[in-house]
């Protein structure tokens, strides 16, 4: 399957309104600052970092951008705002490239591990078990079989959410219930995905941040326990973010990273904020894969993070 064919026109779309806040204050903000200049001074560069800081990209990847713009303007002498937001659209396509954020082609599996495991990591409200809901849609789509673990025993609501997901989308979800042990419900997930032939297994975990001791020893014991099945399980562990928090986001990353070892990230909620700019932070600060966002309410749409298209969306007018 070829990114151009999975990036439809409804996917398109989708992305350009679910960035539309983002982008509105963004361009709005630039425009304003280099009105009525002919040449990017002091002034212009302190502007836009100030729009990139409060667009939350984060100040270290700010002060990043800033620099490469400057260093471009020197080389390439800046004429024109058209010109501005060239540079800026290929230094920010740059930085996501430098950042391991690679294009990856629709929802699919390596076909050499079966069942791929991902262990899914976030706080409450982040919108995981949505996000694990609409993985497993999107899976299902592609002819996967899929398992489901409801390894967040510390609430009953999350238990019972995502045994509705299953309902939803029709596909097993294995749940032992509230205040169970979660090593056990993952071990039992991926043991029945491996009976049953399963292409992928999807396991919840706990979304509270308790201490960073219990943390860790928490999400250590799930890992090891599903090793007792396959040692190089598991396959992903994806870190779900709010988008819409902000910086709230670069902290949830920071003790999750020092938790456990985090291979991906989804960034929710997208649609609904004017912070878009912590996707560019947050890979270039955690160089961490972006690999899903989401960007409405609806089923589809959670989008594989495609870099090209993101920067193309964030720029369009």
């Amino acid at each position: 399957m070829k990114l151009f064919n999975f990036f439809n026109k409804d996917k398109k779309e989708a992305l350009d309104k679910g960035l539309e806040k983002t982008k509105e204050g963004f361009f709005s903000k630039i425009g304003k600052a280099i009105a009525g200049k002919s040449v990017v001074d002091e002034e212009v560069l302190d502007e836009l970092e100030d729009i990139l800081v409060a667009s939350d990209v984060g100040v270290e990847t700010t002060l990043k951008i800033v620099r490469r713009v400057e260093e471009r303007v020197a080389r390439d002498k800046y004429l024109n705002t058209n010109d501005l937001d060239r540079i800026l659209k290929e230094e920010i396509t740059n930085l996501l490239t430098e950042n391991k954020s690679a294009d990856i082609e629709g929802f699919t599996l390596p076909t050499n591990i079966k069942p791929y495991v991902i262990m899914v990591v976030g706080v409450n409200g982040v919108g995981k078990t949505t996000t694990i809901g609409k993985l497993a849609n999107n899976f299902l789509k592609q002819g996967y079989k899929v398992v489901l673990g409801a390894g967040d025993t510390f609430r009953a609501a999350a238990v019972d959410q995502l045994k509705l997901w299953g309902e939803r989308v029709g596909v097993p979800v294995i749940a032992h219930g509230m205040n169970t042990d979660p090593s056990a419900v993952a071990f039992d997930a991926v043991k029945q995905g491996v009976d049953m032939g399963a292409d992928v297994v999807i396991v919840d975990t706990a979304g509270r941040l308790h201490t960073k001791v219990g943390l860790m020893n928490e999400l250590s014991k799930i890992k090891r326990v599903m090793q007792k099945i396959s040692l190089d399980t598991p396959h992903e562990v994806l870190l779900v973010l709010d988008g819409s928090t902000g910086q709230n986001a670069f902290i949830q990353a920071t003790e999750f990273t020092k938790a456990t070892e985090v291979t991906a990230l989804a960034i929710t909620k997208l649609d609904g904020t004017a912070k878009g700019g912590v996707v560019l932070g947050i890979s270039d600060q955690f160089k961490i894969p972006v690999k899903y966002i989401g960007v409405g309410e609806g089923m589809d749409d959670l989008q594989i993070f495609n870099r090209k298209e993101f920067v193309d969306s964030l720029f369009k007018k």
